[in-house]
């Protein structure tokens, strides 16, 4: 069905080992092999010699220079696609079985020795400095700080491979090494104590009535001149129109308790412009971990009327008329820091009743808390309705009070102050502005602490030797006139800035044990070596294969491997592009602005590589799972059963679902599309290349792209008939966009449809209204079709006829995923030498169905991951 790689024959150790001892000397032009040469000559020249070149190939003078890049790539080509039966092509003559063995088997010795004699001299992985999410984790882990936010201070990183961890994109320019100075510089000044006396942790609730923001969106002004955008006050569920009208005052204050607990600020849209609320008169006194937690509750706002003889406006909310709600609504809570820059802190459902929610959160400080009713509508300009408002009325949500526990500290001062200043006194600076360290013995105080610090940093044992230069930074910095804090900074910045710290270090051939706790540590965890792990490398045991197992099975069950499973899908997948394309206002407004659906679709696929690692499930679920998680809007988006709530949870489906498996999640549906409209030639391209791991080559320059038609008088699928009739064009993209035809049936952001969408004068739209409040403007044309046939002639009706003929390729599923996980692992690709490596990992994990969880032990335990 598909191109398979090359698998050595029936005995690949054998073939390469044979192969090698007969070559001669590697790095110069050598004529092809004897068997070789004598099967060109009697099935390939007649298309590929110096007159046809079909394909631009020339094979009767192309010689063999595998020290080449370009000519190695050649011949690899020419390798695979001979082994895959695509060469000779079908209607020409077929080589015997025996005769296809000898050729690819001669023909991978000299390729494979050349890349055996560069991995001797240099390894397989360049030498590569930490990208910059590794470097936030390893110095968050250092400092103890996990709440640190420094990666945005550094510059993106490059990409090869698909990942950010290949040596080869990952320059270390003097704009690098300025970055790394400065964040490192304020990583290590942010976990300094910044007082004597260990700080209170406290319990303070902030009530809504109290904020700015939920009190004046009580009264219109020229940015707000409808209900909608409107807070409202309530008692209970009881109406306030006198403080709405501001007769009374906004609160009873602390003169009534028992009333104070039961006033609430309720709204009826999302927290979205012009409605923005969050609990301002908190802001995190310092960073570090705090409890949240926020008491509301749901409401019900009775419909608006009109005066006496009009028509009732229904759809605008009568805040005189409030009453319990009708059923629980999802919350979300943002960490915000001005101007507007928002983290996502976690989510819960409040109830009918009053309902108090708690959630652990990392607060930087200053920043505070921003609530918002994910279900709501975002109201935008002119003309809104809200979508969920009835002649009976609208659902709302009433705010009572945020309360803030915290800071949470472990010790005082924090474990990054310790690490860096130990037990050393701190007082009060001269004037009362902030502290100091006081050095008992400035000279003995550095040497002892630097000596732990670099320690601490570096995941190897460390020379004497390399302790001087940081040490003579400290020593001028002293000289010029700094205090002892800010000259021990100077010196521990640099520390944080050197090889031993910034970069993976490893040296050709076996790695050490501290070279392979840091690489299963980055692996596993994408942050440096906890104490245990390196305790076990100083020991000399980690290589060991029982405690390497245990040691892979202690890091993938701690909490730290979820940074793992998010970063990998990030490259792997590019689900950190998902946020890359909004869904179009006009054709898509019912997902237009809708956060909440985004959100879940990310976490389905982040926790769904998670189930399969955690359970070690076949790698065929990539493919075709009969569960799926997800939450309520998540189910209603794909139609499945209702679900209550806004967490995610694994739920089975139904047997005649089409979701299942990474190919019909939103969150890939989405970043294979482009909001606007979707391309069976992106997708099909990105399932052959991200789940079976055949990348289609690069289109022609001169070839330009499909341009969709959203007037819906032709589809996609009948624009690319003619782009396919053209004979250049056919030969890749029948293997191309059969699979991307299949998903056809789900739009920009996943959703099931029979017909397109499209933009028309004179059409009528369809009726609705969407998230931001707008109707809708698009009508349904043209019919989906699914259908297609794969280029060996089988036919599929649907994506689930589909996911049925790739699960006859789940061997080839699971090698994919095996050459992602070690290339990510190693930080470096799988290079045609190693493929006997992957066969071997295969082999391993055979038994139980390729197992991911298993099939991360066998790279860990492989060749490929324990040299470099």
């Amino acid at each position: 069905m598909f191109s398979r790689p090359f698998h050595f024959g029936c005995r690949p150790r054998f073939a390469i080992v044979v192969a090698i001892g007969a070559l001669g000397p590697v790095g110069r032009a050598a004529p092809l092999p004897a068997p070789a040469q004598a099967f060109i000559e009697a099935h390939c020249a007649s298309c590929h010699d110096d007159v046809e070149k079909k394909g631009g190939l020339d094979l009767a003078s192309l010689a063999l220079r595998p020290e080449d890049p370009k000519n190695f790539a050649t011949w690899v080509k020419v390798h695979d696609r001979v082994m895959a039966g695509e060469m000779p092509p079908k209607k020409k003559a077929r080589p015997a079985a025996a005769e296809i063995e000898t050729f690819v088997n001669t023909l991978a010795g000299p390729l494979v020795a050349a890349e055996r004699a560069v991995e001797a001299g240099q390894g397989r992985a360049t030498q590569r400095r930490l990208n910059r999410y590794e470097y936030e984790n390893a110095v968050r882990d250092l400092l103890g700080a996990p709440w640190l936010q420094i990666r945005d201070g550094l510059p993106e990183d490059g990409e090869a491979h698909r990942f950010n961890k290949i040596g080869d994109a990952l320059d270390l320019s003097h704009v690098n090494l300025a970055r790394y100075l400065a964040v490192a510089e304020e990583a290590l000044r942010q976990v300094l104590a910044h007082q004597v006396e260990r700080p209170e942790t406290k319990v303070t609730r902030y009530y809504a009535r109290d904020q700015r923001s939920f009190s004046s969106r009580m009264i219109y002004s020229v940015f707000n001149t409808r209900a909608e955008r409107a807070t409202f006050p309530v008692l209970g569920t009881q109406a306030q129109p006198d403080v709405r009208s501001t007769k009374q005052p906004i609160t009873v204050g602390a003169a009534d308790p028992a009333t104070r607990e039961r006033e609430a600020m309720g709204v009826v849209a999302s927290s979205y412009e012009p409605i923005e609320l969050r609990f301002e008169r908190f802001k995190a006194p310092q960073s570090g971990r705090y409890k949240v937690r926020v008491s509301a509750y749901s409401v019900w706002v009775g419909p608006g009327k009109a005066p006496p003889g009009k028509a009732d406006r229904w759809w605008i909310p009568n805040f005189d008329d409030v009453s319990p709600g009708r059923r629980p609504e999802p919350l979300t809570f943002y960490a915000e820091m001005p101007p507007r820059q928002l983290r996502r802190l976690g989510a819960f459902d409040v109830g009918t009743e009053p309902t108090t929610g708690e959630l652990d959160v990392l607060l930087l400080e200053g920043e505070t808390i921003r609530p918002d009713a994910v279900r709501f509508f975002r109201s935008r300009p002119s003309n809104w309705v809200n979508p969920l408002a009835t002649r009976e009325g609208q659902p709302g949500v009433a705010f009572r009070w945020l309360e803030v526990e915290g800071p949470i500290l472990d010790g005082w001062p924090g474990a990054g102050h310790r690490l860096m200043f130990g037990d050393l006194p701190l007082r009060k600076k001269p004037g009362g502005t902030g502290v100091e360290v006081v050095a008992r013995d400035p000279a003995r105080d550095a040497d002892r602490l630097l000596r732990n610090f670099v320690a601490r940093a570096y995941r190897r044992p460390v020379d004497t030797d390399e302790i001087a230069p940081f040490r003579a930074v400290i020593d001028a910095s002293l000289r010029a006139g700094s205090t002892f804090t800010d000259a021990m900074i100077a010196g521990y910045t640099a520390v944080l800035c050197s090889p031993g710290f910034v970069c993976q270090e490893e040296k050709p051939g076996p790695l050490s044990d501290h070279a392979v706790a840091a690489r299963l540590a980055f692996f596993l965890w994408n942050s440096a070596p906890d104490e245990a792990l390196r305790a076990v490398a100083a020991r000399g045991e980690v290589r060991r294969p029982e405690v390497l197992r245990a040691q892979t099975e202690r890091l993938l069950a701690h909490p730290k491997a979820r940074q793992f499973v998010d970063a990998f899908l990030d490259y792997w997948l590019d689900l950190r592009k998902i946020q890359a394309t909004s869904p179009d206002s006009a054709l898509y407004n019912d997902y237009y602005l809708d956060d909440a659906l985004i959100e879940a679709a990310l976490e389905e696929t982040q926790l769904f590589f998670a189930e399969l690692l955690r359970h070690d499930l076949p790698a065929r679920n990539l493919i075709a799972a009969d569960f799926a998680f997800v939450n309520e809007r998540l189910a209603d988006h794909y139609g499945l059963p209702p679900v209550n709530g806004i967490g995610l949870r694994r739920v089975p489906l139904p047997s005649d679902s089409p979701r299942g498996g990474l190919l019909t999640q939103a969150s890939v549906l989405k970043v294979t599309a482009n909001g606007t409209t979707t391309s069976p030639v992106l997708r099909g391209a990105w399932i052959m290349e991200r789940v079976l791991g055949l990348p289609p080559p690069p289109p022609p320059p001169s070839v330009p792209a499909v341009e969709p038609d959203i007037r819906g008088a032709k589809t996609i699928r009948q624009l690319l008939d003619k782009h396919r009739s053209e004979e250049s064009c056919a030969a890749c993209h029948t293997r191309i966009d059969p699979a991307g035809f299949a998903l056809e049936n789900f739009d920009v952001m996943g959703g099931w449809r029979d017909k397109y969408r499209a933009i028309a004068d004179g059409v009528p739209p369809v009726d609705g209204i969407g998230k931001g409040g707008l109707k809708f403007t698009f009508h349904y044309a043209q019919p989906v079709d699914a259908t297609g046939e794969l280029w060996d002639g089988r036919a599929f009706r649907d994506v689930r006829d589909l996911k049925r003929l790739l699960l006859a390729e789940q061997t080839q599923v699971a090698r994919n995923l095996a050459k992602q996980l070690a290339t990510y692992a190693t930080g470096a690709p799988v290079r045609f030498s190693d493929r006997w490596a992957i066969e071997k990992i295969l082999e391993r994990t055979r038994d139980g169905g390729h197992g991911v969880r298993a099939l991360v032990h066998a790279i860990v335990q492989s060749e490929l991951f324990l040299n470099k």
